[in-house]
This record gives C-alpha cells, structure tokens and sequence, in this order.
C-alpha cells in the first residue's frame, strides 16, 4: 500500500470552490491568499457531487480541472475528495433505497451520511462516480492523494442491511445453536429458531440482548469498512500510487477505528476541543489523548485533517480561540505525530448549516483578520519545522483503550448505569501525561512487546488470545497494570465462570468476589501499607466502583478503610502486575505512577515536568525532536533539554521560561542510547 509522504508539513485544509463557480474573482483571490498563508495542501471536491454530476449520468468536471490546474500552478498539492458523504435530490427522489431506515421508516432526502452502506444502487453509483474521478485526475500534478467520502458515521435498519448482517451472523456463528448459546439467549425465551427471526436493535424491538446488541455494532463497523473497500477499489485500480486516508472522529462511539487499517494508508482525524469550556491545560490533556489514540490507529503518522482556525458553529458556546492557541493547538498535533495542519474551512460559505463556522477567509473577504493573520504565521512556523516530518512516536508506554471492550461494558446493565469508560481510561492517560512520557493508546489487539509499561483498566471484556497475551508481556519483563471490574466477560459478553476476573486471575494473583457500586459523592479511602513497594503513604480517596478483593498470591499494598470493606486489599502486586480494585482520586494515580515508572525502565522525557505543560518527543534519523508546550495559562518555567530549537531557531535554554501559549521544537544531534 503506498504511503502518504509528502515532503513537508502539510498546511492548508477543506477547500470547497464548487461553492464558488458562479464568482471567478473569488476563486482567483483564494489562490493568492492561500500562497500568503503558507498553504501547501488542500481537500478539494468533499460534498460536490451535484456540481460533478448534476444530472444522473451528466458530469461536469471542466471547472473541477480548472480548481485543480491553478492550485498546481500556486505550489498547492491536493488531496482529492470523493463525495460520497452527501449525495445529490434527484438520486434520492428516483432511488429511495439509497437512503436509510430508521425506526422503521425510510428517511427523507437530507442532511449528510444519510446513505445505506448496504445499498447495491448507491455502491453502483460511487463505484461509477469514483471511477470517472480517478480516470479524469489520477494522474494530475497536483493530486498526491485521496480524500475518502468525510467522517463515515451512522447505520441503516432497512431490509437489505437486516438480510446483510443476518449473513455476517451466519459467517461468525455458522449455526443457530451457536449463536443462541454466545447471546445465551435461553434467558427470558429469546432463543432463535430461524435466521429471519434475527432483526437489529431498535427501540421498537430488542434491545437488551446484549449479546446481539454488540454484534450490530460490530457489523456496522464491518459493513463501513466494507463500504470503504467498494469506495477505494476502482482508485486503487486505475491511480496505485496515490494514497488514501478517511477523516476519523476519534473517540467516535460507532466505529471501531482500527478495523480500517486494511483500506486505509494513512489516518486523517478531525479535531474540535472546547477551548474555554475548562482550564487549556484539562482541554489540551483530553485533545492528547485523542491525538495518540488516534496515532495508534496504525501506529505511524497521521493527518490533522480539520481543525477550526477560530471558532466552530456547533458546540453548546461556539467560543473563539483565544490569541496564540490555534498556533499551539497546530503544534501540539505535531508533537503527538501529525503530519499536517489543516482547518476546516477555507472560506466562509455564504449560506447554509456552516456559514458561522471558522475558516480562514471570512464573510470580509481579506486577510487583515486575526484569525488570518495568526493562520499566516503558524504556516510559517511550520516551515521551520518541516525537518519533523515523516519522524516516528516511540514510546515505552501503552494504554489500552478497546472500543469493543466500550461497547459491551455499556450494554452491561449494571453495577452502574453510566460506566464512564473514557473517564476511567482518561484518568490514567492524564496521570502519564503529567509525569512526562509518550503513550501509545492501542486496543487490546495490538502487539504489547515493544512496550515496558501497559496499562489496561477496565478490561470488563477479554477478546481471544488477550489474556495469554498479556501473560506473556508480563513474563517478558513487562510492568501491567490492571483496574476494577477486569476478567468479566468474552468476546461474547458471556461472563467467565470460575471468578473475576477471569482468565487474569492468577496473572492478578487476586480473587474479586463483589463488585460495589458507590453513588456520586460516596467514597472509600484507599490506605497506603508500611514499606510497601512503591514507597507510597498516607490515605487517597476512592470511589465510583470498588472491587471486595482477595489476594491469592498477590501481596497487599493498599487497604480499603471504611464500611464494610475496611482492612481489605485495595491496591496489590503480583510480581509486576498491580491491580487497582477502585477508582483513585487523580493525586493518587500521580503518584502511583511517578513511583511506577522507574520501577518499569521508563525515563521522562522532561524531568520534573511543571503542571500545565505537555512534553512529548518524535525521532527520525538519529535524532530526537523534544516538544514542550505550555498550556498554564501564563508564563512559566520549565527545565529544558539541550539542543536547538527550532522554533525559536537558537539554542534551547536549559532553564527557559516559556510564554503563555508558548512552546519550544527542541532537536536533540544524537538520540538516547
């Protein structure tokens, strides 16, 4: 598969001149304004089919070429769009199968992804479409890769998606007797006696088989993959070379994002942090940690493919970014592994659902903007940085975080309505992000060797191989930590028979028997043992849920104090294995770690990280590039590492002080031994 390598950072972002055809000025003036930013990579023909093809079989590709051909001429490389994402009315009015089922009802003509993946017609009509593209374009100077259809979401319940997953079932299960038993629906008589009896969750139907209720989601997952392949299989024929990508929405709850690495060969993200909604610092942990998620996709590069240059038109407040961070935010892409910085949008659109979206021409139509004027200087700055691109993110860290395991923890009910998956996970990601170390952030299927340090909480389900898996990571060498409500259930969501949590058990060296609920407000208190390992002491607090532990031949670190469970084992290890049994206040997971770290083999990147400040380093060639970046809020100091930076274009001062939105690019000659 080829590889997305183009030569410098990339900057630019959607670009959408089919709005624009009727005006040429306008078209002229972007050309100019984007050589001004420093633009050197635009997304071009996403939602243009009705200019491609106004008429059924009547494409208009003309003004498509002219786009094109100027953008060569300017130095703009383009990654071309297939517009899939929203299709055009008369497609809709003469062939409604296109369009989904929902709730029993076919959906009107609107919106966008509001298309059955299923759907013969519309696999026909992209198949046709994309085809003529990569025949017309495919070889054109300025295209240096594919821009796959935008932000795939959503599902179809229609008679040709029921009849499609019914033969998904047939392939996983090959028999009803196997499926009733892994939905083990002998309970409250659900037991299927033909495939057609099968339908997916609907709110007028079944809706509590957990067992089905997983499978769905894992077939509208399978079956946008599959879509993707239908989409990229005649690119793929006629233009090899070229790449392609699909912008993801990272934590997005409906796909499961790393079964498209087949049918993808580089990971576009789209990013939209709520800047003002908490401290930058809170925000920009969060947006980190979607960043290495999103890194871990593939576990290489990955494309900032949309961000605001100013404000979004769709969060609850639609707050501008403050002076500085659209710069920092660009950079803190980079640090977590981007390749590029691209915004959505280009231009403002004149009407329509986007038209108070940011974009980096305005309804003024200058570049004497603010947002302009700081859009400007980031591409500058990326030019002097674009020596990063290409570099890898080497981390001695994981986290896993598996979006099945998601999916089944939420469809458990119980011991708690909302299970917080992203927080418990964010929980332990944040705590490693203040003590100064890369993270990978991978689902359970991933290898686990490279790694010294993996962290895995709320592992409520275990996919096949995934214990022996870990067991061998640890018999490697390698430091593991587990969480509460670990070992519960199958790939099937059938749970383990012999105690939690199940196949970790004696990895664990503990025994769960209980698992407690604690309503909001309600705590434990988590009380350090003397001498125990880590040289912790003192009392932390604990809550949310709490595991009533034994240990078998885990040792006690940690002890419960408080109702019932005072006096039990609260935190133990078992070799290098430590199990947590409830969720920590965030003061002991920084200290946990802190002591932890070391004990595994890992060496911050940054020693003594100040709070408020993200470190993260990339390599290439030798050498390593140090980012730090200041996310206090004000002016601070910060021990740097030896080097030049880059951004600064100087030597870095080992105690430098660095401004608020502030950050230092630090190239490292020689990398670590």
């Amino acid at each position: 598969m080829p590889e997305f390598r183009f030569p410098v950072i990339g900057h630019g972002g959607d670009y959408n001149p089919d709005q624009w055809l009727d005006r040429p000025d306008v078209l002229e003036q972007d050309v100019a304004l984007m050589r001004e930013a420093r633009c050197n990579l635009m997304s071009v023909g996403i939602f243009a089919w009705s200019a491609l093809e106004p008429r059924e079989g009547e494409y208009s590709f003309a003004w498509l070429r002219g786009v094109l051909d100027r953008l060569h001429a300017a130095g703009v490389s383009v990654l071309l769009a297939t517009p899939s994402g929203a299709r055009p009315a008369w497609m809709s009015r003469k062939y409604p199968e296109v369009l989904r089922v929902e709730n029993g009802h076919r959906n009107f003509h609107g919106g966008r992804e509001n298309h059955c993946y299923t759907s013969p017609v519309y696999r026909a009509f992209v198949t046709r479409m994309n085809t003529r593209l990569a025949g017309e374009f495919g070889a054109h100077p300025a295209v240096v890769g594919w821009h796959i259809s935008n932000e795939y979401c959503g599902e179809c319940h229609c008679e040709l998606c029921q009849s499609a997953f019914r033969a998904w079932l047939k392939r996983k299960y090959q028999t009803l007797d196997s499926l009733n038993h892994a939905w083990w629906t002998a309970f409250w008589s659900k037991t299927f006696t033909d495939w057609e009896e099968i339908h997916s969750p609907e709110p007028n139907g079944e809706t509590q088989l957990c067992g089905l209720t997983l499978d769905w989601r894992r077939f509208v997952s399978d079956q946008t993959v599959d879509f993707v392949k239908c989409e990229t299989a005649p690119i793929r024929r006629i233009a090899p070379n070229l790449p392609v990508t699909i912008n993801t929405m990272g934590f997005f709850y409906g796909l499961d994002y790393p079964s498209f690495a087949d049918v993808v060969d580089f990971v576009g993200y789209d990013s939209y942090p709520m800047w003002g909604s908490k401290s930058d610092y809170d925000v920009a942990l969060e947006t980190s940690f979607t960043f290495d998620l999103v890194r871990g996709f593939l576990n290489k590069p990955w494309s900032l493919m949309e961000c605001t240059p100013s404000q979004v038109n769709w969060h609850e407040i639609c707050q501008l970014k403050r002076p500085g961070m659209h710069m920092l935010s660009c950079v803190q892409a980079l640090a977590h592994g981007s390749d590029t910085a691209m915004m959505f949008q280009w231009r403002k659109s004149r009407g329509g659902p986007e038209k108070f979206h940011g974009a980096v021409v305005g309804h003024d139509m200058t570049n004497r903007t603010r947002t302009f004027k700081e859009v400007k200087a980031t591409g500058e700055l990326l030019e002097t940085l674009s020596e990063i691109v290409h570099s890898e993110t080497k981390s001695d860290v994981a986290l896993i975080f598996d979006q099945a395991n998601r999916w089944a923890l939420d469809g458990a009910q119980g011991p708690r309505k909302d299970k917080d998956y992203f927080g418990v996970t964010f929980d332990h990601y944040r705590a490693l992000s203040r003590a100064g170390v890369n993270v990978d952030v991978i689902d359970m299927e991933k290898p686990f060797d490279s790694y010294k340090l993996l962290v895995a909480p709320y592992l409520y389900m275990l996919k096949p191989g995934a214990a022996e898996r870990l067991t061998a990571f640890v018999n490697g060498g390698g430091a593991l930590v587990l969480t509460f409500f670990s070992g519960i259930v199958d790939e099937n969501d059938l749970c383990f028979l012999g105690g939690a949590p199940g196949p970790l058990r004696s990895l664990a060296g503990v025994w769960a028997e209980e698992t407690d609920a604690l309503y909001d407000g309600q705590t434990h208190k988590m009380v350090m043992k003397p001498g125990n390992a880590l040289g912790l002491s003192g009392a932390y607090t604990c809550g949310f849920l709490a595991d009533l532990l034994h240990a078998e031949t885990a040792s006690v670190q940690a002890e419960y104090e408080g109702d019932y469970v005072s006096g039990t084992p609260c935190l133990t290890q078992n070799g290098n294995v430590w199990y947590i049994a409830s969720r920590p206040e965030p003061r002991f997971l920084n200290d946990f770690y802190q002591a932890l770290l070391p004990r595994a083999g890992v060496t911050p990147i940054v020693p003594s990280l100040p709070e408020g400040m993200i470190a993260c380093r990339r390599t290439k060639d030798g050498r390593d590039y140090t980012f730090v970046l200041n996310f206090t809020g004000a002016d601070a100091p910060v021990a740097l590492p030896a080097g030049i930076d880059l951004a600064a274009g100087q030597p870095a001062a080992p105690n430098a002080t660095l401004p608020k939105n502030g950050f230092a690019v630090i190239r490292t000659e020689q990398a670590r031994g």
